[in-house]
């Protein structure tokens, strides 16, 4: 089939994720046929940077050999068996890693398909688990503005995104949302409403999809201590930040910060299978301990649980971290990602901000109008000279994969800044028709 026929057909049937359709319908796209370590190719043969980890994901790279080998031996075995009444080894060995990985006291993994129910999953057992104590009146739930935590009612509910999430209000519980890196804002509120919580949720050290906005040092750590001195539960969510994106395996560990509750996903299996889990404590654990009759079961499952496929995925993806000393070769990358933005990206007019955490790099362009659709056109450019990146709102941002080369990094972020350069000058341009 023609790249022709399969375009025809996608806008035929087609329904992307955050995507209006309309202008969808009105423009060319690529349709990727494969990819190859940090390269995506499509029907045409154009071979593009993968600059955004296909959605912040891929870690060690598409096609890794170690993976691939991992997943279509587990195919030879079994391709997916249910863990309701059943086990199997891979989740079994997987959710050991993930405990032997975690920071200290979490010892209990449940396993689900992505980062939005891994969340909803912690805010369920931290509702539970209080409810089960006889302490109905803790119900709440604290987040912080800006946040985000996935697209489905429990967790949008906690999110604080209003583009994303207003809309949706009639439908969601309440939570209090207090300003990101605020400790003395969060200790007034819980003050006053800590007896009605439940736990406190959290994207450590950066909030991702707010436009990579960076948390002051310390920060984590006293929200920790603030939840500790109240009572509350902490939810991490690394849904992002986890498998090396901030320079460490999880971005918890950056401030010796254990939660009681923490979500993983994304770089979970590599980028190539969906898989999720929730990390909590024995604690959370032992409280859903009891007789058939008194119904203390955690009441919540996925077809796809501990999928085996998945589970093999995930253990060959951390296998590869120690084997090819990922995180250690991960550190001179961040340094020369952040002299090569310096270089290249944080002198252009219009770049208001850069900011960066580890290998998250978020680009705050301004001076543009919403019908510009500035980010949007800088995605365009950068695609036109060989990379794929994405916007959000404004912000461009940058994540590639951890193994990507020092020289394609270097390139990355010079067709970056190609890109913010052409399309503000051509915005300009347009303005002043």
């Amino acid at each position: 089939m023609s790249a022709t026929e399969l375009a025809d057909l996608d806008r035929q049937h087609l329904w992307h994720p955050f995507t209006q359709q309309q202008s969808w319908q009105e423009e060319d796209f690529p349709i990727i046929e494969r990819a190859e370590d940090t390269t995506l190719y499509d029907t045409q043969g154009n071979a593009y940077i993968d600059g955004v980890s296909s959605l912040w994901c891929n870690v060690h790279g598409h096609r890794h050999p170690a993976i691939d080998i991992a997943i279509k031996d587990q195919l030879d075995r079994v391709a997916h068996s249910t863990m309701l009444g059943l086990s199997h080894a891979p989740a079994a060995k997987l959710a050991k890693r993930l405990v032997d990985l975690a920071p200290e006291g979490l010892s209990r993994v449940f396993f689900s398909d992505n980062g939005s129910t891994a969340c909803e999953i912690a805010l369920k057992m931290a509702y539970q688990f209080h409810h089960q104590r006889g302490e109905w009146w803790r119900s709440g739930f604290v987040c912080l503005a800006d946040s985000y935590h996935g697209d489905t009612l429990g967790s949008v509910s906690v999110g604080g995104i209003e583009l994303f999430h207003s809309l949706y209000r009639p439908l969601l519980f309440d939570a209090w949302q207090v300003p990101p890196g605020d400790a003395d804002a969060l200790r007034a509120l819980l003050a006053e409403h800590a007896d009605r919580c439940a736990a406190v949720i959290v994207e450590p050290l950066v909030q991702g999809a707010a436009g990579i906005h960076v948390h002051p040092e310390g920060y984590l750590r006293a929200v920790r201590e603030l939840c500790d001195e109240f009572g509350l539960f902490l939810i991490c969510d690394e849904v992002a930040t986890g498998f090396g994106r901030t320079g460490t395996m999880f971005a918890c560990e950056q401030e010796g910060v254990a939660p009681d509750l923490m979500c993983v996903a994304k770089g979970l299996t590599g980028g190539y299978l969906p898989l999720a889990a929730t990390l909590t404590t024995e604690r959370i654990y032992e409280g859903f301990l009891g007789r058939h009759e008194q119904f203390r079961t955690f009441f919540h499952g996925h077809t796809y649980t501990g999928n085996p496929l998945a589970c093999a995925a995930a253990l060959a993806t951390l296998r590869i971290f120690e084997q090819e000393h990922t995180l250690e070769r991960l550190a001179p990358k961040i340094e020369l990602l952040g002299e090569m933005l310096a270089e290249h990206v944080e002198r252009l007019p219009a770049v208001r901000e850069v900011r960066r955490c580890g290998f998250m790099v978020g680009i705050e362009l301004e001076g543009f109008p919403l019908e510009a659709r500035i980010g949007h056109r800088v995605t365009l450019e950068a695609r036109a000279r060989g990379a794929i990146i994405r916007p959000l709102g404004d912000t461009v941002v940058l994540m590639p994969p951890l193994s990507i080369q020092p020289a394609e990094l270097r390139r990355l972020v010079e067709i970056t800044a190609a890109a913010i350069a052409a399309a503000a000058g051509a915005q300009a341009f347009a303005a002043a028709a």
